[in-house]
């Protein structure tokens, strides 16, 4: 599932405001976009940034026509200055990087489970698949879901929820997918994908194990190289043996199956 990783030069092709502080970077990197695939990820060094030597990791959002694109909030000031970035600016990227998610298997139902831009790499996996499942995506606010309509146009059933109830269910994500699921009356064998913060993919795990499925869940860990150098990265990973290492999300990973991946010291046992 790994491509071959190439360092390039890009150059902003466009800059679109999704919601609220979300924003869809495009960029001109025809070597990287060519192999990329659903779950991988670039590490962009940020313009302009005086005294700042770290690159960014983000998960890449649609990769064609030699072009990939990302998606990111204003949070701090290298976010920030992503969003005022322009036209044939240049970035400095390396991708794809990690393993990326594997096909849906033909005869399961893939459950996408995202949250806040955690939907990228879901979205992209549907598009590239061009299977159809029921995708969720739970934020604290409207503004925090995202390209909802674009599963739905992909033949996809949607599943909202928001922690203030602004739209779909109120509550977090993970109570939506357990009461979709409850009972389970047209007897599906799911197959899960998540991407989001770490609780809620600790939770949805943990679902998948009770319910004897499958699931991949793409981690999120801050990264110094991205290229398993560092070891800043390490998740601790259980092998089918039931003995357990340390692995590097950047390039072991992004993406593990949930039985795999040791939460806490108690999960060892």
């Amino acid at each position: 599932m790994k491509g071959s990783m190439n360092q390039e030069k890009g150059k902003v092709h466009g800059i679109t405001d999704v919601s609220g502080d979300y924003r869809l970077l495009e960029i001109h990197c025809p070597k990287i976009a060519e192999t990329a695939r659903p779950g991988q990820f670039v590490h962009v060094l940020v313009p302009r940034l005086d005294g700042s030597v770290l690159r960014r990791p983000f998960s890449i959002f649609s990769a064609e026509n030699g072009n990939l694109s990302i998606v990111f909030k204003i949070v701090g000031r290298g976010t920030h200055v992503m969003g005022h970035l322009e036209s044939h600016d240049e970035l400095s990227v390396i991708g794809p990087l990690g393993n990326g998610f594997p096909d849906p298997a033909p005869y399961k139902v893939p459950i996408l489970v995202a949250g806040g831009y955690g939907v990228a790499p879901l979205l992209y996996l549907a598009q590239y698949t061009g299977v159809t499942g029921i995708a969720f995506a739970g934020g604290r606010t409207e503004q925090d879901l995202l390209f909802a309509s674009d599963f739905e146009d992909l033949g996809w059933e949607v599943v909202l929820a928001t922690d203030d109830g602004s739209k779909g269910m109120k509550g977090v994500v993970t109570d939506a997918v357990r009461e979709r699921l409850s009972g389970n009356s047209e007897n599906m064998e799911p197959e899960f994908f998540a991407c989001g913060p770490d609780g809620m993919l600790r939770a949805i795990s943990a679902l998948v194990i009770e319910g004897g499925w499958t699931g991949w869940m793409s981690l999120d860990k801050h990264m110094g190289c991205a290229i398993g150098a560092c070891l800043a990265c390490v998740q601790r990973i259980r092998a089918s043996d039931g003995s357990t290492s340390l692995k590097r999300v950047c390039k072991d990973g992004p993406i593990f199956e949930s039985r795999e991946i040791v939460w806490s010291e108690n999960d060892e046992a």
